[in-house]
């Protein structure tokens, strides 16, 4: 695997190392001893997969709190997304600051979120799925999220969603991430 250290500390581009022939290509998609050599401890407790029919679908900015905060490794397993995380920690010289990577099925290229990090994603064509290997079980009362297009983050999007839930719309923005305003989602 070849992991590219992004410009938010800790979070990787990971693409796969292909080794082809006539027959196509085989690659490693996970080591747990090549993780770790990057400085990434993930001992995988879940496995998800979001499938999204319809180009322009918007899910995030989703994040859980302590004690129950995941990393995730994200990858396309069909479509293309544009992937995104913002830096949620407060010591970090990157709080606040976001990061978009187009993941495709086609690339098998992979985004690693460390936790404390908000995730959301951006379908660039129909019929997009998404899986996610995450060091954490979900935990309803840590769940929380960043609204999408709070202007504090900044984050541009390619195009504008054409399709969210009313429960990524409701969000708070960046400012009330610490308060006690933000209420599970």
């Amino acid at each position: 695997m070849i992991f590219t250290e992004t410009e938010l500390p800790g979070a990787f581009i990971i693409d796969v190392d292909r080794m082809a022939d006539e027959r196509g290509f085989f690659a490693r998609s996970w080591c747990e001893e090549e993780f770790a050599a990057h400085g990434i401890l993930m001992p995988p407790l879940q496995a998800n997969v979001s499938s999204n029919p319809k180009r322009g679908t918007l899910r995030g900015m989703h994040y859980q709190l302590p004690p129950h905060e995941e990393t995730k490794l994200v990858r396309c397993t069909r479509g293309a997304v544009y992937d995104v995380i913002v830096d949620l920690r407060e010591e970090s010289a990157t709080y606040g600051q976001w990061l978009g990577v187009e993941l495709t099925a086609d690339s098998f290229r992979m985004l690693f979120v460390p936790a404390r990090f908000a995730h959301g994603f951006l379908t660039l064509t129909d019929t997009a799925d998404v899986c996610y290997q995450v060091s954490a079980r979900y935990a309803p009362g840590a769940e929380r999220g960043l609204r999408w297009n709070d202007p504090a983050i900044g984050i541009r999007w390619p195009f504008e969603p054409g399709l969210i839930s009313d429960k990524d719309r409701r969000h708070p923005d960046f400012q009330l991430l610490v308060s006690e305003e933000n209420e599970p989602v």
